[in-house]
């Protein structure tokens, strides 16, 4: 659970930073976990370039905005998702989203963290942690 508030914070930083048209945005403390969903959102094109800084202390990522983002968040409480699911989420993922195509679920799954696209490509299901269009 711990896990989830650091993340939703993360998720939380970027946001604020997206809406008050900053450049970039220092998330801190870092974690593996962060670190996997900012892979996914980059690899879907809603953030530029990060980078880990070691502070001696838990370290921290600074995030390259691109100004893409309209919203961003974790999903609470966490749904499992089934494969067969994910082509047309159920009512309850659906509200995260803005459109049918646009945006995308972050899964945690048990081939690593990834899109739903992404999952439905590898026919594979997991828990939804976060969203972003």
């Amino acid at each position: 659970m711990v896990m989830m508030d650091t993340l939703a914070n993360a998720l939380a930083s970027i946001k604020n930073a997206e809406a008050r048209g900053k450049r970039t945005v220092v998330i801190m403390p870092a974690s593996k976990l962060i670190a996997s969903v900012l892979r996914v959102v980059q690899k879907e094109g809603y953030i530029g370039e990060f980078e880990y800084i070691d502070d001696g202390r838990w370290g921290k990522f600074r995030v390259q905005l691109l100004g893409r983002i309209n919203d961003i968040g974790v999903v609470k409480p966490r749904l499992p998702i089934k494969y067969r699911q994910l082509g047309s989420p159920p009512e309850s993922l659906r509200r995260y989203l803005a459109s049918r195509d646009m945006g995308i679920l972050i899964l945690s799954t048990s081939k690593g963290v990834m899109s739903h696209r992404e999952a439905l490509e590898k026919k594979t299901g997991g828990i939804v942690i976060a969203y972003v269009y």
